[in-house]
């Protein structure tokens, strides 16, 4: 380990969360705070103790707010990430960053959004209007086209796959009945009990072809907070440490958001390239050390694009990955095992990285056998991030 990489030096030591629903019937403040103050409660770590805040953008909980209700007399780092879903790991590299160089001591990591309750991200009103910012002008150039909503986006990327490769809907349906198998044994999953076969896949309704309603993932309300701190202090902490061996975010060329469709080939994600080398550079570790993972499962094409720019297979080849089952219950790689975006819950991320830490610990639901190491993506389109997390470093 060299003084330039921040793998091992530090650990999530408390994990909160509340339910999550179609209504949670109270403020995203009041979710945020539910939620942090369980991680803190999970980590053994007095609130007065935190000096430090990450989250994300389209965010509506200021840190300076949860500070003061925590009752915090000063706060050395905060941040916040662009990007959406995309920004979904990138806290945690922060807060790993803010702790090995001393900046802080304590981060709190959290994302709270009542998205199905108060808003909704597939609505595809953006309040764009004729606002001259570059976002609503580069997105004038797709809406009156049709491309109005992140399916609509998503699904130009994966019919280019289908053609390139031969993947089918079957394939992307088998990704859904996967990830839902998982979640009707997760009591916390939206569709706990409620497993889906590949008929229902191909029966639900088309959204945007080639995408089916049983693609994409839910709306969801509710919160998940993490804390963080040095790998030292960890160990003497109440809560089994989850070392995060590697943290890292991801632009590549040709990188628009949602919209890279000038590129020359957009069968890849090169941006998820780039953050799965930076992450095996930094952890030492390959494909084959990982027991699990958690891929960002927004819409269901994207999961087999991961599947190939982290070399778990080759370019192409990720429809016989899950046509062989190697990512469901029983898998070489079973994927998103709390049940996903899909069918747990989508708190754009953060519930999944939450899976990622209970696999370590040996504590989820549906716990796969000897998790030694986990990845963890996000959201996939935009700029993006990921993390490895495991156990002793």
């Amino acid at each position: 380990m060299n003084d330039l990489n921040i793998s091992g030096r530090a650990a999530i030591v408390g994990l909160g969360a509340t339910e999550f629903s179609k209504h949670s019937g109270r403020s995203e403040l009041r979710l945020a705070m539910e939620a942090t103050l369980a991680a803190l409660a999970d980590a053994g770590i007095a609130p007065k103790e935190v000096d430090g805040f990450s989250s994300y953008t389209m965010d509506k909980v200021p840190e300076y707010e949860i500070a003061r209700l925590l009752g915090l007399p000063n706060v050395s780092f905060f941040s916040q990430v662009p990007h959406g879903g995309g920004a979904a790991c990138a806290p945690v590299l922060h807060a790993a960053m803010a702790v090995a160089t001393g900046v802080a001591k304590t981060v709190v990591v959290y994302r709270a959004m009542n998205e199905r309750s108060w808003y909704r991200f597939g609505t595809g009103d953006y309040g764009f209007r004729s606002q001259p910012f570059f976002e609503s002008v580069n997105f004038g150039w797709y809406m009156p086209h049709g491309f109005h909503t992140p399916a609509a986006w998503v699904g130009m990327f994966a019919r280019r796959y289908m053609h390139t490769y031969g993947a089918t809907s079957e394939d992307f349906g088998r990704v859904a009945v996967a990830v839902r198998d998982f979640a009707a044994t997760n009591p916390a999953a939206f569709f706990h009990g409620k497993p889906i076969t590949l008929q229902d896949h191909q029966q639900s309704k088309w959204i945007c072809d080639p995408l089916r309603l049983l693609d994409c993932c839910q709306e969801s309300d509710g919160a998940v907070a993490l804390v963080i701190t040095s790998s030292e202090r960890a160990r003497d902490l109440r809560a089994r440490p989850v070392y995060i061996k590697g943290a890292a975010q991801g632009i590549s060329a040709g990188q628009q958001s949602m919209t890279s469709f000038y590129r020359e080939d957009i069968t890849g994600l090169p941006e998820m390239g780039h953050v799965a080398r930076q992450l095996w550079r930094q952890s030492g570790l390959g494909p084959k050390d990982i027991q699990t993972a958690v891929l960002y499962d927004h819409f269901t094409p994207f999961v087999l694009t991961q599947l190939e720019e982290f070399g778990f297979c080759a370019r192409g080849e990720a429809k016989d990955f899950v046509r062989a089952g190697q990512h469901a219950r029983g898998g070489l790689l079973p994927i998103n095992p709390h049940g996903g975006q899909l069918g747990e819950a989508y708190i754009h991320g953060m519930n999944g990285i939450a899976e990622g830490v209970r696999q370590v610990r040996g504590t989820s639901v549906n716990q796969i056998a000897d998790v030694r190491n986990v990845v963890v993506t996000a959201g996939t389109g935009v700029p993006t991030s990921g993390l490895i997390l495991g156990d002793a470093v």
